[in-house]
């Protein structure tokens, strides 16, 4: 996605660019109070959380960022977007904007990050921040799927036309409604048009190919019994891209977590019902405080 933001971009007036080795970040960030971090999940933009924004602004400074090579962050190098070079970026750019997040809110494989910054990076500083995982993708695939998908991710971001050709596919309004009905996710006809922007941006199709083709949660998963941060697994009980067992799998395996099933809602359930989101965080927040 070409710089600057559109004015017609959710919460556009709140955008800004930084820079910060290596990449050229796109970031939005309002409210005030401790400092709520958001993170995307693979092929999203900060737009996805821009009806959860306004909420949480009553209670933090909301941060959002846009994941390396997604919307508007332009990467800056190709082979940092893994789940370990991403964490460590992102923990970058937070301790150079002086961002000490009291929660981290991930939704899909953006709770993968946010682990991986709690337990890898924040953690042996002394600073372990509550997590929130919106339909957390904290499994891998199960079979034969686990030695395809990644290696299909692998040699489609290796082809120079892949992004061009999917972008021009995939980047039709109805194409993209199946799409999302796909995840168990039912948006209105504006939401969908947001996604139909990205994935029409050849760009954009180029980051969430690089970011599957590195993407690994075997070291993650295997450390998630040692992690200590306090962390709330929000699944929708209609997700159809992540199973709502996996949160409650996950939440057994750490050691301060629980999961919370949110009826009638499936992957983008933040976008399907941002309030209910917003209260069941909010309660967390507050509970584990006391």
């Amino acid at each position: 996605m070409k710089w600057p933001v559109p004015t017609d971009w959710p919460n556009s007036g709140t955008s800004r660019r930084i820079f910060n080795a290596p990449h050229r970040w796109h970031v939005q960030q309002m409210g005030q109070g401790p400092v709520a971090l958001l993170l995307h999940g693979a092929g999203g933009s900060t737009h996805s959380f821009a009806w959860l924004m306004p909420l949480l602004a009553d209670h933090f400074t909301v941060v959002a960022i846009d994941l390396p090579g997604h919307g508007f962050t332009q990467l800056g190098a190709r082979h940092r977007s893994g789940l370990s070079p991403m964490a460590e970026d992102i923990s970058a750019l937070c301790q150079e904007q002086g961002w000490k997040p009291d929660v981290i809110i991930g939704h899909s494989a953006g709770c993968a990050l946010a682990l991986e910054m709690c337990d890898a990076i924040l953690s042996p500083r002394g600073h372990i921040p509550k997590v929130v995982g919106i339909n957390a993708a904290l499994s891998t695939f199960e079979g034969i799927a686990g030695v395809l998908f990644p290696a299909m991710a692998k040699a489609l971001a290796a082809l120079p036309f892949t992004a061009k050709i999917f972008s021009e596919l995939a980047g039709k309004q109805t194409r993209v409604q199946s799409l999302i009905g796909g995840t168990g996710s039912s948006l209105a006809p504006d939401q969908i048009d947001l996604y139909t922007r990205l994935i029409s941006d050849r760009d954009h199709v180029d980051g969430a190919l690089l970011m599957m083709s590195q993407w690994s949660l075997d070291a993650l998963l295997g450390r998630l019994h040692s992690i200590s941060t306090q962390t709330l697994l929000l699944a929708g009980a209609q997700d159809k891209t992540v199973p709502a067992t996996v949160s409650a799998n996950a939440a057994h395996a750490l050691p301060y977590a629980r999961s919370m099933v949110l009826e009638g809602l499936g992957h983008l359930a933040h976008e399907e019902d941002p309030n209910l989101v917003f209260r069941a965080i909010i309660d967390f927040v507050d509970q584990s405080a006391s």
